[in-house]
């Protein structure tokens, strides 16, 4: 601003130098300059002196705050703490003890929140503590902040907890942005998806980080009526071309096995996407073992100049795996290394192995996992258990099996696993055996559970389910369906596998009457799907006339006229 007309010759010429220098250090300017302005014209601008100790790193603007012309005030510190996110992260605690030892009345909303972004997740308890000392743990800036570090540091509950106590007037789109983005990193996937409700409930503008945050715990729970409401959401308030809101949009609907839809995502989102989008949509066919497709998009994506990093070839392995296309794994595991220049990390060749695995190539498989160079981890030693069981290969399981316990003895897949491949070749004592070793090392089996998606709500069930308010309907159904498949020629010897948690959310799916005859049935279990069900799924798609989708632990089945897309591999 220039001087007013009746100011001194010798101030009007200060302030045009000062502001002149101002002006050069926004610009991107040496911000020494400015400094030297303001000292040799005994200047005292509040402006002037903000915008110098948020353009010095923190071993200037520091000191400088403690030499100001001017008593120091919160934008001051705020100013000074802008530098420090950027360059020097570590010097926040050791300057929040230090302006609690000089003048903690600096310490604001904005400095505090500022210190709050820079703090270690395990300090999030304690600046909590100061907070609320400060009478700010429930101010906007300082709880969104707060949120964030429980959230960081794997504290979901705390993180929920505060955002609760924020009163709801107060709540910005930060606070709930943070808040649904924390509890859906943390899994917590049904929480997420409530406070996004509420903030839609009282008309909060939704934000990138939300809608993002969101998807996020929509796609962990492959909820396709909550992934297109979103959407639905987001084309609404415009944020549907967003390259963050696209790309989630694009790993949701992946999730939820709707491939054409994250393609048709893809393609709307134009000259915004980036490697990330990319690589989501890669992902999308690698879930489906679709290696064609995926090597068609990666040969795009090149074309259009983008470079290709691990987790574009992860995307491409996991296909081959999918797919058991195991020459095709090694070929893209030598090209990422000779053609690409990107170094194979554990993840890639977990992936060779699989795919080696798969085709029954277990020698070659175990000759990887011994001579790579990276140590193998559970992952590779599951995946020749797993190769081993499907490929009834007993001995060699036997040695897989008993890796996996010398790294985690608690591990009870591998116990069940070894019980099924030793019953599957008439071994009875060695199945025993496994079982009596898991109940003596106290190992229980991780129960299972299956969810479906009717309504946009989820409906949980375990084995044997006595909750659901349609018990009887449900059972009924179930019981109807064991006949329908009877007729086609599957029988059930084993009783136990009846009333399994996947085939109960499918007989729930057929008497909600949601799905419509014609569409297909979603379902997601937290674990492996069992031989059994896998097998009465088959029947069940050619008795109902209709495709079943699983999203088990390992991948996704898609079950259409007594056929699985996983070739009975999984």
């Amino acid at each position: 601003m220039p001087p007013p007309p009746h100011a001194p010759p010798m101030l009007a010429a200060a302030a045009y130098l000062r502001d002149a220098a101002s002006a050069m250090v926004q610009a991107g300017g040496d911000p020494a300059v400015l400094h030297a302005v303001l000292v040799k014209t005994a200047s005292s601008s509040r402006a002037a002196y903000n915008l110098l100790l948020s353009r010095y790193p923190p071993p200037l603007s520091l000191p400088l705050l403690s030499r100001l012309p001017f008593r120091p005030t919160a934008a001051s510190l705020t100013s000074a703490l802008s530098s420090l996110s950027s360059s020097s992260p570590s010097s926040a605690l050791p300057l929040l003890r230090r302006v609690l030892g000089a003048s903690p009345a600096l310490l604001a909303d904005g400095p505090l929140s500022s210190l709050l972004r820079l703090m270690p997740p395990s300090l999030a308890p304690h600046v909590h503590a100061l907070a609320f000392k400060l009478a700010l743990s429930s101010s906007p800036y300082t709880a969104s902040c707060l949120v964030t570090l429980y959230s960081r540091s794997g504290s979901p509950t705390s993180a929920r907890r505060l955002f609760d106590e924020i009163p709801v007037p107060d709540r910005d789109p930060v606070c709930y942005s943070s808040t649904i983005v924390g509890l859906a990193q943390n899994g917590k996937y049904e929480e997420a998806l409530s406070v996004f409700a509420g903030m839609r409930s009282v008309a909060v503008d939704s934000t990138m980080y939300a809608l993002s945050g969101a998807l996020r715990a929509a796609a962990g729970l492959a909820a396709m009526e909550r992934t297109c409401g979103i959407h639905a959401h987001a084309v609404v308030v415009g944020l549907d071309g967003n390259v963050a809101v696209g790309t989630a949009l694009v790993d949701a609907y992946g999730k939820a096995g709707v491939v054409d839809d994250a393609v048709k995502v893809f393609e709307g989102l134009g000259h915004e996407r980036n490697l990330i989008t990319w690589n989501a949509v890669l992902s999308v066919h690698a879930q489906q073992g679709d290696v064609q497709a995926v090597v068609e998009m990666f040969n795009r994506m090149v074309e259009l100049g983008f470079a290709p990093d691990g987790l574009t070839f992860l995307a491409i392995l996991t296909a081959c795996s999918n797919a058991g296309a195991a020459p095709e794994a090694e070929f893209w595991l030598e090209a990422m290394r000779s053609k690409y220049n990107v170094k194979p990390s554990l993840e890639h060749y977990t992936c060779v192995v699989g795919a080696m695995a798969r085709v029954g190539r277990l020698e070659d498989a175990e000759s990887v996992a011994r001579t790579m160079p990276c140590k193998p981890d559970v992952a590779v030693w599951r995946t020749l258990l797993t190769g081993c069981v499907v490929h009834r290969k007993v001995d060699m399981a036997k040695s897989m099996g008993q890796r996996l316990l010398d790294i985690n003895p608690k591990d009870d897949s591998t116990y069940v696993m070894l019980a099924n491949v030793y019953s599957s070749a008439g071994r009875k004592d060695e199945e025993a055996e496994a079982w009596i070793a898991m109940r003596d090392s106290g190992v229980r089996k991780e129960g299972g559970r299956s969810w479906i998606e009717v309504r946009g709500q989820v409906h949980v069930f375990v084995a044997n389910e006595r909750r659901h308010k349609q018990l009887l309907e449900i059972y009924d159904k179930l019981n109807e369906l064991l006949q329908e498949v009877e007729k086609l020629g599957y029988k059930e010897a084993d009783e136990g596998s009846w009333y399994h948690s996947e085939r109960l959310a499918l007989a729930y799916g057929l008497i909600s009457g949601a799905v419509p005859s014609g569409k297909v049935l979603r379902i997601v279990k937290n674990l492996r799907i069992c031989a059994h069900c896998h097998e009465f799924f088959k029947y069940a798609s050619m008795a109902i006339d209709r495709v079943i989708v699983v999203r088990d632990v390992n991948r996704y089945h898609t079950i259409k006229k007594g056929a699985c897309s996983c070739r009975d591999y999984w």
